[in-house]
């Protein structure tokens, strides 16, 4: 990869992303106009607070698809609380927050594990915030099971703004946050779920990378490596562009730091976890044999792509489908204009794990969710449209967003 982003879709980076001088930093769009019909040099509101107004934009495109999904849940005589945080990996996260992991389970007993369908995959920082806030609040589990992951969607839009503005203008930013809110599975972001605070947990790490600030990233990595078993992919993102400052000779000792704190979060659940079943690949043996979802390098994903072309499959299937390749369209996009080397790392990287697990196959596009840095060609692309052609693209997709979180929580019958 070059060391520098000179396309015009993307504005003139060094490798990991700090901007070079002569790039070209100004915000796309035109201040307000004066009475006599000349341009106003005043900034427009959003251009004065850009960070605040990417937390509204946020907040009230996930608040319009919570309507939706609430309208049509009254309707159905279903319980819009339940639905959020009452069901599926919700429960075992609430669970693992009142109650802890299991207890005298090891691999000995397989049919135990198997019976029980251990907790112990489930990694400890969303648990951990869960009871920590029940614990200082009022607010029973479940409830604050959503006050963390909806605060964690407000950090996580944050930072995905500052990624978005770093890399190209700060319309770009907002335009990325309203791609990820308005995502087809956007719904999990406000369920009890992880993904908004490991989604959060990443933008700020490759944030910090795109600033060199080595420690910072290799800190935020190891406290993602708590949160997600997917959290392998920022570590790839930090460790690789670390490896390239070291052989560069640039900032010192820092991206040794960097590279040698990232993975220990993660690692070092790993170690709990296997010294609690009493074997060295305890967490993985509990993956493949009691969850079923080891990684078998794409194998069972590529067997049911070809089931969903040749035989009628559901709805889930098809969308999954259909995000993986985009995800492909959107990595060669990625590659071909250069973006900084820490988005792509995390993108290939993020994608190739979400192929390589094996089963779920219907749930692939969640899977996806964190991978917002896929979504910068799409920003960077509209950020020349024109105001009337942009609320035209994020009225339907605010409107199919929520009427597929709707389909995912009353009509699909399995995890969304």
């Amino acid at each position: 990869m070059s060391a520098a982003a000179t396309t015009p879709d993307c504005p003139a980076t060094d490798l990991v992303g700090t901007p070079s001088a002569g790039a070209d930093r100004r915000d796309d769009g035109v201040g307000p106009v004066d009475a006599d019909g000349r341009a106003d040099d005043r900034p427009a509101l959003w251009q004065r607070y850009p960070a605040a107004t990417a937390l509204v934009l946020y907040a009230l495109l996930r608040l319009s698809g919570l309507v939706i999904l609430a309208i049509f849940a009254h309707r159905a005589g279903a319980d819009f609380w339940t639905l959020l945080n009452g069901r599926f990996d919700a429960l075992r996260y609430v669970q693992v927050a009142e109650d802890g992991y299991d207890h005298g389970l090891t691999a000995d007993h397989p049919e135990q594990l198997k019976s029980n369908l251990s907790n112990l995959p489930f990694f400890p920082l969303y648990p951990g915030l869960i009871a920590a806030v029940a614990a200082v609040t009022p607010f029973s589990a479940p409830v604050a099971a959503l006050i963390v992951s909806w605060a964690a969607g407000l950090a996580a839009a944050w930072g995905i703004y500052a990624v978005g503005a770093h890399v190209a203008s700060r319309r770009v930013g907002l335009i990325l946050v309203a791609l990820w809110a308005l995502l087809p599975h956007a719904v999990v972001q406000n369920m009890a779920y992880t993904e908004t605070i490991f989604t959060a947990l990443v933008a700020w790490t490759l944030y910090a990378l795109l600033r060199r600030q080595w420690v910072t990233a290799g800190l935020l990595c190891l406290v993602a490596g708590l949160s997600r078993p997917t959290a392998t992919t920022v570590t790839a993102a930090v460790g690789l562009t670390a490896l390239v400052a070291i052989v560069r000779r640039q900032d010192g000792w820092r991206p040794w730091a960097a590279a040698a704190l990232s993975p220990l979060g993660y690692l070092g659940y790993l170690a709990w976890v296997s010294d609690r079943l009493g074997r060295v690949d305890g967490y993985f043996y509990l993956q493949e044999k009691v969850w079923r979802i080891g990684f078998d390098g794409g194998a069972s994903t590529f067997t049911a792509f070809k089931q969903v072309l040749t035989k009628p499959e559901s709805l889930v299937s098809y969308m999954s489908t259909l995000l993986m390749g985009l995800a492909v369209v959107l990595i060669v996009l990625l590659v071909a204009h250069r973006y900084p080397l820490p988005l792509v790392v995390y993108s290939i990287a993020f994608f190739l794990i979400t192929v390589g697990t094996e089963n779920y196959y219907w749930a692939k596009g969640r899977y996806l969710v964190p991978a917002f840095a896929l979504l910068l060609p799409i920003a960077v692309g509209l950020a020349k449209a024109r105001r009337s052609t942009l609320l035209a693209v994020f009225g339907f997709l605010l409107l199919a967003s929520g009427w597929y979180g709707t389909y995912l929580c009353l009509v699909w019958r399995a995890s969304p």
